[in-house]
């Protein structure tokens, strides 16, 4: 018996040794991982029907023998501590210095600090709050709730566009094309019974919240701006390395010197990212926002989350332990998610065409939230999903941060993220970014030279067949223009503009969106030149909705 005994105690002390923590710092990490707050007692069942009490180690003497050991953790945090006290004395000193050039640095500490407080709140407390929640374990309260809050919502909704649309009834126009597309996705519905309109709802209203604080706010818009403005001068450093290669003018006259060498740059960057594990930290409460609201499975939210920064094709890596077993549902938010929105290394070419690069940003953050409802919408869940009530993680590539992304909440698996799964260092991550872009690039390249060379033969064959009618000048865009014009106005496009905008959206549906942002790029730039609004019966150039719209609601709210 006393053999057996000892044999427990020593198998109990030898673990934290084992993995490096027998330390103060390793204690509180094990504290929190375990859900227990430090210095308070556990008792865990072993073998045998033996209840052995975990013996703490605190002070300065459990310090002195942790010491010979493997101090490793606790230099770790140590140097935590170190670097945190640094960068404190250095954001005070640059805001001493200069507050308002130091305010963006000030606001990006302060999000992140909100953040790792939540998590470390959740983590120690989050058993607590549930058990003290006041609908937990009541489905009838809750069901009440749900239907007063949707009840406010409704009402709310009703109220500000009867006020807002008062002296600008068009606008009324944009709304009955969401009835309208949403009451022909419902017809089209694969399992009509089963729609959730929690999540139909809850993605259409967070991609109205996010719209109205983006151009009816000055905050947002003056925040979106400003990140847009960073973006598009981060983005220009890649001349630094594109002019090396290719030579100043080759770069400034020729297309595919100019905007492929920003596809290689971006997807650099996020492989870095990706390794450090910043991107995935910020996919997660992105997707934690969408999950809790819509409620939707953790592994469909996680991979439209993802789009927002990667392609349609990196995403679903970050679910890749888990496509095997998620429903046809489930398959289909994951396709519809990466067809919405923009992968991030062709965000910064089309960044680079001129195109607005916050209206791309607040685009591609909406759309996901609304391409996860409208999937909902056509092909509902009717399966019981695994993952309802599962816990999805993700990987983080730099060994040294994993025991602080626990601490923090940032679980892990072992997959990596896309372009760095075999990265062991900063280097290679860069390396192994930057050699995956060059099939994206190749691919971009080749695209763009097959369907502009198909749209060229089209256009040409049309304008044969309709000159043998007397239909002069038809077109590929101009057959666009006429079919998809309802389309247009039913986004709430001024009529005059709908016929250009019907001729992009119809080269982006059929040929490929690369092409269709080129397109606005050049109606754009003729804008900005001051070239005619008109030639012939033909426009030349699309009016800026946002600027247009911000313009007339700083009249009305100065009247």
């Amino acid at each position: 018996m006393e053999d057996d005994m000892r044999g427990q105690r020593e198998s109990i002390s030898l673990t934290p040794t084992a993995l490096g923590v027998e330390n103060a710092g390793a204690e509180f990490l094990e504290s929190l991982e375990e859900g227990r707050l430090p210095g308070s007692s556990d008792s865990s069942p072993h073998q045998g029907g033996h209840t052995v009490e975990r013996k703490r180690l605190w002070g300065w003497r459990s310090l002195h023998r942790a010491l010979p050991g493997r101090p490793s953790a606790l230099l770790r945090w140590m140097g935590t501590g170190l670097l945190c006290a640094a960068y404190a004395a250095f954001l005070l000193a640059a805001c001493l210095l200069d507050f308002q050039r130091a305010l963006a640095l000030c606001i990006v500490t302060c999000v992140v600090l909100t953040f790792l407080a939540h998590s470390l709140l959740k983590r120690c407390l989050g058993p607590t709050l549930s058990g003290c929640a006041m609908l937990q374990g009541n489905p009838r309260l809750h069901l009440w709730f749900n239907r007063a809050l949707a009840l406010t919502a409704v009402l709310g909704l009703a109220l500000w566009l009867a006020l807002d649309t008062s002296q600008r009834p068009e606008q009324l126009v944009s709304f009955a094309g969401i009835c309208v597309i949403v009451s022909l996705l419902f017809a089209c519905s694969k399992h009509r019974h089963a729609v959730s309109w929690q999540a139909v709802t809850w993605g259409l209203g967070l991609q109205f919240v996010l719209g109205l604080f983006v151009i009816r706010t000055e905050l947002g818009f003056i925040a979106f701006q400003w990140l847009g403005d960073q973006i598009h001068i981060f983005l220009s450093y890649t001349t630094a390395g594109s002019a090396f290669v290719f030579g100043e003018a080759l770069v400034k006259d020729v297309f595919a010197f100019q905007v492929l060498p920003i596809i290689v740059f971006f997807s650099c960057v996020m492989s870095v990212l990706y390794y450090m594990g910043l991107m995935q930290w910020v996919i997660l409460k992105i997707s934690w926002l969408m999950q809790i609201t819509m409620g939707t499975t953790a592994t469909e939210t996680l991979s439209v989350a993802g789009n927002i920064f990667v392609s349609q094709t990196e995403a679903p890596l970050l679910i890749r332990p888990y496509l095997a077993d998620m429903t046809l549902s489930e398959v289909h938010v994951v396709m519809t998610g990466g067809y919405a929105t923009i992968a991030g290394s062709l965000l910064g070419a089309y960044i680079s065409f001129g195109i607005d690069a916050s209206s791309l940003i607040a685009a591609s953050v909406m759309a996901a939230p609304c391409a996860l409802a409208l999937s909902k919408l056509v092909y509902p869940e009717a399966e019981e999903s695994k993952f309802r009530s599962e816990e999805v993680r993700l990987s983080y590539g730099v060994p040294l941060l994993k025991p602080y992304l626990a601490v923090w909440g940032m679980p892990m698996i072992a997959a990596l993220g896309p372009n760095n799964r075999d990265a062991q260092n900063l280097v290679e991550a860069l390396s192994s970014g930057a050699a995956a872009s060059v099939k994206v690039v190749a691919n971009i390249a080749t695209n763009l030279i097959a369907f502009l060379a198909v749209l060229a033969f089209i256009n040409a064959a049309l304008s044969w067949l309709g000159a043998l009618v007397d239909i002069p000048g038809l077109s590929f865009q101009l057959i666009c223009s006429y079919v998809l014009r309802p389309v247009a106005f039913l986004m709430g496009v001024p009529w005059e503009d709908c016929p250009v905008v019907a001729e992009l959206l119809g080269t982006k549906l059929f040929l490929n969106e690369f092409v269709a942002y080129q397109g606005l790029s050049e109606y754009k730039r003729r804008r900005l030149a001051g070239a005619e609004e008109w030639v012939g019966a033909r426009k030349q150039w699309i009016s800026d909705i946002k600027q247009l719209f911000r313009s007339k609601w700083g009249k009305n709210h100065l009247a």
